[in-house]
């Protein structure tokens, strides 16, 4: 009698996990409901999809769950899937990027700065990051180094406004007038009407 219940308990298991088996939903389709659920703007919905699936080891998933949180403005549960995709694939510029959009929206300066700086070691002329390690030490009013952060997307993209008026502030911050205004007239050729440089450049007589 204990032998037969003993299998009938085992048959009972395995009916279960050969159930749930049949019915767990494959990792494309999963990602087709969830995009499907994006698009229709249920992004709880387009979450769960994925959660169904998830596995902490799996790098598109993680990356994908910390973009829906992001969007569902929930930044903390964010922060945490982008974690741990960059835990995943340690060189993956995507997934720090991913990860300063949460952080940033939290204010986390200082994680957003070590994030930027670690892409910077894997990618050293990424122009966009460049630019804002430059601004946020230019928030933090150190100059010297937003000047360095600075010039490395000038040098890479001389012909572009953004660059050059940010240099010419920092350099009239670091009293390095001759430059700043050079700079400023080098805005000018972009926008000849432009207030910020004229204004710098009263400022420099």
């Amino acid at each position: 009698m204990k032998k037969n219940k003993v299998l009938f308990v085992l048959l009972v298991f395995l009916f279960k996990s050969y159930a749930f088996s049949q019915n767990k939903i494959s990792v494309p389709d999963a990602f087709l409901k969830s995009y499907a659920n994006e698009t229709n703007k249920e992004y709880q919905l387009a979450v769960n999809d994925l959660l169904e699936i998830y596995d902490a080891k799996f790098y598109e998933l993680n990356v994908r769950l910390g973009w829906l949180f992001y969007y569902m403005a929930n930044y903390e549960e964010s922060v945490k899937y982008y974690k741990i995709a960059i835990q995943i694939k340690p060189n993956s510029v995507e997934a720090r990027l991913g990860f300063v959009l949460p952080a940033s929206a939290l204010a986390n300066w200082d994680a957003v700065l070590e994030q930027y700086l670690e892409i910077l070691k894997i990618d050293e002329k990424n122009s966009t990051v460049n630019y804002f390690v430059g601004l946020i030490f230019y928030n933090k009013n150190d100059y010297a180094n937003a000047e360095k952060y600075f010039e490395k997307v000038y040098n890479l993209y001389p012909f572009n406004y953004d660059t050059v008026i940010i240099l010419a502030l920092t350099k009239q911050k670091l009293k390095k007038n001759a430059d700043a205004k050079d700079f400023y007239n080098k805005a000018l050729i972009f926008y000849p009407t432009d207030q910020t440089a004229f204004e710098g450049l009263k400022a420099l007589e």
